[in-house]
């Protein structure tokens, strides 16, 4: 059971860090006791914010096919955001609805969510960073 887990936790943080030589090497000998997990804990972000869910699918679709989502930001979301190409700097756990925090947060650095349903309508969110 100890090398499943190892194994898991082996592949999370591969997929998310890069290391060292030597800390390869202290992880191998000691492999639970030597590991730390930090979750993520901000995202700079950017979104496209419109009313209805098709709105929101076309303009995946848009993007999907090589669009730039910033231009589609500018011209199509409804947050003053949309003047800054939809940019909404950097967050924390906690300071947005938990809809668009959950997505956000389980984004890849690049990647578009598909539409996102809050109380303000829907978004499309799109991570650029993750600290």
């Amino acid at each position: 059971m100890k090398k499943i887990i190892f194994c898991l936790v082996i592949s999370i943080l591969v997929q998310n860090a890069v290391f060292a030589e030597d800390e390869f090497q202290s992880i191998e000998l000691n492999p639970i006791r030597s590991l730390k997990l930090e979750p993520v804990k901000y995202v700079s972000a950017g979104h496209i914010l419109v009313e209805s869910y098709d709105e929101a699918i076309e303009l995946k679709k848009r993007i999907d096919n090589g669009e730039s989502f910033e231009k589609l930001a500018r011209k199509y979301s409804q947050c003053p955001s949309s003047q800054r190409g939809g940019a909404l700097g950097m967050f924390g756990r906690g300071q947005m609805v938990k809809p668009f925090e959950n997505a956000a947060f389980n984004l890849k650095i690049g990647e578009v969510s598909e539409p996102v349903k809050t109380d303000f309508g829907w978004h499309l969110i799109k991570v650029y960073n993750r600290k």
